[in-house]
């Protein structure tokens, strides 16, 4: 992926906002996620493991009730 430096300043000082297909070939390059380049978690391995994100899947296809029994029991643990 080629850059130009000024286009990278311009993101830099909030001039323009990336697309989608920058940021991801950004998290691609850097071998990071995209909600790690856009702050929203401090860990950039958080949706990398696999079982991890099998298992958030699997949680995003439970009937509603079921999952949010699940996240209630999961925020209590933690």
């Amino acid at each position: 992926m080629s850059s130009h430096h000024s286009i990278i300043g311009k993101y830099e000082r909030d001039e323009v906002k990336p697309t989608v297909d920058v940021i991801k070939k950004l998290s691609e390059v850097l071998d990071t996620t995209i909600s790690f380049l856009m702050g929203e978690t401090e860990s950039q391995n958080v949706f990398k493991d696999p079982v991890m994100f099998k298992r958030m899947a699997e949680i995003e296809n439970l009937p509603q009730r079921d999952k949010e029994c699940l996240l209630l029991t999961v925020d209590n643990f933690i």
